[in-house]
C-alpha cells in the first residue's frame, strides 16, 4: 500500500453523466477535448464538482446527535475560525472564508469537532453566504436547544474577484444571532470580543 492512497466514492452514473456535460463545455469554449492535458479533465472536474455539493446528501442535525451529551455547562462555547470553502449558487464560482460559532448550552453540549462539520455540510453545496449563516445558526438552535447561538462568516467572492467588478480586497461578513445573542448586548459584545471582531 503507497503512502499516498485516498478512497473516494461516487456514484458513478452521476460521474458519467456531469463528465459529458464539462466535455461539452470544453468543446463549446473552443478547447479540443481530445488533447493530453484535457483528456481526463472532464471527470475530475464532474469528481470535483461531486465533492464541493456533497453536503447535499448530509443531514447536518445528525452530525450534532451523533456526539451529544448531558453536561451541567452553561458558559458560551465558542468555535472559532473555522475554514470553509463553498460554490455561490449564482455563478459556480467558489467562495473562501471563515466562521465564528457559539452557543450557550442548557445541558446539551455537543462534540467540539461536530461545529465544524456542521458548518462544512452546509457550506458544501450551491449556497449564497447569507442563507449559509442562517442554516448553521438554525441547525444548532434547533438540535440542542440551547440560550442561544451566534454565526459569524466572513469570506471572499470569487465571482467578485475574477469577473464582475474584479474587486481583489473585498471581504463579505454576515451574521445570525438567535436567544441571548440577540436579547442581551452584554453576551454579544462578550461574543464579538472573544472572536477579535467589530460587528
Amino acid at each position: 500500500m503507497s503512502l499516498y492512497e485516498r478512497k473516494e466514492v461516487y456514484d458513478e452514473a452521476a460521474i458519467e453523466k456531469m463528465s459529458a456535460s464539462y466535455k461539452s463545455v470544453l468543446d463549446v469554449i473552443g478547447e479540443d477535448p481530445e488533447r493530453e492535458g484535457l483528456l481526463k479533465t472532464p471527470e475530475r472536474a464532474a469528481k470535483a464538482m461531486a465533492f464541493l455539493t456533497s453536503g447535499m446528501d448530509v443531514n447536518p442535525s445528525d452530525i450534532l446527535k451523533s456526539a451529544m451529551f448531558e453536561e451541567d455547562h452553561d458558559d458560551m462555547v465558542i468555535v472559532r475560525d473555522i475554514e470553509l470553502f463553498s460554490l455561490c449558487e449564482h455563478h459556480m464560482l467558489p467562495f473562501i472564508g471563515k466562521a465564528h460559532v457559539a452557543y450557550l448550552p442548557t445541558g446539551k453540549i455537543t462534540g467540539l469537532s461536530k461545529i465544524p462539520r456542521v458548518v462544512d455540510a452546509f457550506a458544501r453545496r450551491l449556497q449564497v453566504q447569507e442563507r449559509l449563516t442562517q442554516q448553521i445558526r438554525d441547525c444548532i438552535q434547533e438540535t440542542l436547544s440551547p440560550r442561544g447561538v451566534a454565526v459569524v462568516i466572513e469570506a471572499r467572492h470569487l465571482c467578485m474577484q475574477m469577473r464582475g467588478v474584479e474587486k481583489q480586497h473585498c471581504i463579505t461578513t454576515t451574521s445570525a444571532f438567535t436567544g441571548a445573542f440577540l436579547d442581551d448586548p452584554k453576551t454579544r459584545k462578550e461574543f464579538v470580543q472573544l472572536i477579535g471582531r467589530t460587528i
